[in-house]
């Protein structure tokens, strides 16, 4: 089988002059015949000034290539687009897919016999594991790691969860505009992506736990040493990797998705990420069952107190012994058997788990954060295909709770009338939110988080039962239910909800119901019609996106990139 140079030469009709073509050119570079021969590494560099959560990737980039060379091969880096949370239009979740078709081709057409995937920021690690499961070539993931905690008037922060609760206060008058500005210069105070468990450290931990990255590489800091030391450790690994032939559908199996799931779970992680790994599960054909997620989150505790579930910051986490700690608690809930880039098993990583006396960040099962699941899957007449609550950041009194419904027609609706001090709400009622998913906004923006209402934050309402076809952020916190499928633009029952229906959600049964008889809900449906197709619709990847993508419990990936049937 032809490697390194002679990989995928470029179609001239004569391939001996293929080869020789690209070694002139490549030589135009300064390599020489030695370096040519060595196996290949291809490292992709998702470094952009739109960027900062990627700030260190040239640092880390320049370590992976020494870690590559030591071993004996030659690193070549390339592009790809990086996609950060907050310099995204409409939102990076409408550029995922993007994202993850150009890291799939660019792996395809480049000649390379390993591959080194560095990301971070929300939407970027899912993306390239899901170009890397379709290309299938030996691939190891470097993420970027989580930025140091910030610190205002003696109290820690952390972006993104400190950023919300401060803001919040700042709506409700309790915080100035001046103090508000002099804590956005402290929330993100280095390079890195959000030190809370947000989506971003809550994808490098389950990749971790997947066994796609090195042991400690989802939890170590950006800022530090150790993140460069461990990235030229995957630099060498990759070259054992291309040796070996060990390929991402031999570690992304069934069971090693089940143990990411778990660690999920555990974490009290992002609601994003069962979306996201989803889409990579299903880039394999391998189908993930809400239901049976729901289930490993009722057996497995939430076990680690971190933001937005806790009290402590990613730092602590890494500290306290970070993922293989944790994954030697979960123990018993594990396949241990899975294989992981690190050339053992996640047996062999329990094994190797530091302990460190009296940290109380990673708890034991006898003494859990929570148990009855981190995140809890819904079902009911309001949602057939399933939604998605975080137990681990919800009020307790709400997970049981009836109430009216104050529908939102969608974000813009909300925006220009959520704060209206005609609005007429109160704190037992229950907002709706729809055509904010995949299709309908398009993009499925972290708007999940509808404000509370200024009228009734001024009043001390720091939280609300809220409904949505919608995502939300992982730093957030509150009851609020997410990714009601199917969306209200494709005639989910959401969009047959009406202001004043009653609505009963209750976390424990796992129920969400409109509680309007069969007969009314039929006449509402015969008289829906689905919104009009936002401006752009009729070309371009605005086109391609909302031809192909899928709905929540699909990953939302596009139809045509999973296998067939």
């Amino acid at each position: 089988m032809a490697n390194g140079l002679r990989k995928r030469l470029t179609s001239y009709g004569d391939a001996g002059f293929s080869l020789f073509l690209r070694k002139a050119f490549i030589k135009a570079m300064g390599f020489s015949d030695d370096a040519l021969d060595r196996p290949i590494i291809g490292i992709t560099d998702t470094f952009s000034d739109f960027n900062p959560c990627h700030g260190n990737v040239p640092d880390l980039i320049a370590a992976i290539r020494r870690g590559v060379m030591l071993a004996g091969g030659l690193p070549m880096a390339f592009p790809t687009i990086s996609i950060h949370e907050s310099f995204a239009h409409p939102t990076s979740m409408f550029l995922r897919n993007l994202m993850a078709l150009d890291t799939e081709e660019m792996i395809r057409a480049q000649p390379m016999d390993a591959v080194v995937l560095v990301g971070g920021c929300d939407k970027t690690l899912p993306a390239q594991l899901m170009g890397a499961a379709s290309a299938d070539v030996p691939a190891i993931v470097v993420p970027t790691g989580p930025m140091l905690v910030g610190h205002h008037r003696g109290e820690v922060l952390g972006a993104c969860t400190d950023c919300r609760r401060l803001w919040a206060r700042h709506r409700a008058g309790e915080i100035d505009a001046t103090e508000i500005e002099a804590v956005s210069g402290r929330l993100a105070p280095t390079k890195g992506t959000c030190m809370v468990m947000g989506t971003a450290s809550t994808v490098a931990c389950m990749v971790e736990a997947l066994g796609m990255c090195l042991p400690g590489g989802g939890t170590c800091p950006a800022t530090h040493a150790e993140r460069l030391r461990l990235a030229e450790a995957s630099g060498t690994a990759a070259v054992r990797l291309a040796a070996e032939g060990l390929r991402p559908r031999d570690i992304l199996t069934p069971a090693a998705l089940r143990n990411a799931f778990t660690v999920l779970q555990a974490i009290g992680g992002s609601t994003n990420a069962v979306i996201h790994f989803t889409a990579i599960a299903g880039r394999l054909g391998i189908l993930v069952d809400l239901d049976a997620f729901d289930a490993l989150g009722r057996a497995a505790p939430v076990l680690v107190d971190l933001k937005p579930s806790g009290a402590h910051y990613m730092e602590h986490f890494h500290w306290a012994g970070g993922v293989p700690r944790l994954l030697r608690e979960l123990a018993p809930f594990l396949d241990t058997s899975c294989r992981t880039v690190a050339g053992g098993t996640i047996a062999d990583v329990i094994a190797a788990a530091e302990d460190v006396p009296g940290q109380n960040v990673i708890r034991g099962r006898d003494a859990p954060i929570m148990t009855g699941g981190g995140l809890a899957v819904l079902r009911g007449n309001l949602a057939p295909q399933g939604a998605l609550l975080k137990r681990s950041a919800a009020t307790p009194a709400l997970l049981r709770h009836e109430g009216r419904a104050v529908v939102f027609e969608s974000v813009e609706d909300m925006i220009a009338r959520g704060d209206d001090p005609a609005l007429q709400i109160t704190p037992d009622d229950v907002i709706v939110m729809r055509n904010a998913g995949p299709k309908g906004a398009p993009g499925m923006p972290e708007a999940g988080y509808v404000p509370i209402p200024r009228k009734l934050a001024q009043a001390g309402v720091k939280d609300m039962v809220r409904i949505s076809d919608a995502r939300m952020s992982g730093t957030a916190f509150g009851t609020v239910v997410l990714h009601v499928t199917p969306e209200a633009a494709t005639g989910g029952p959401l969009a047959l909800v009406q202001g004043g229906d009653r609505i009963r959600l209750d976390a424990d049964a796992r129920r969400l119901d409109l509680l309007v008889d069969e007969a009314d809900l039929a006449r509402r449906r015969a008289a829906w019609s689905p919104p009009p197709p936002p401006p752009g619709a009729e070309r371009g990847y605005l086109r391609l996106y909302l031809d192909q993508v899928l709905q929540a419990d699909e990953g939302c990936d596009f139809a045509f990139c999973r296998p067939p049937a």
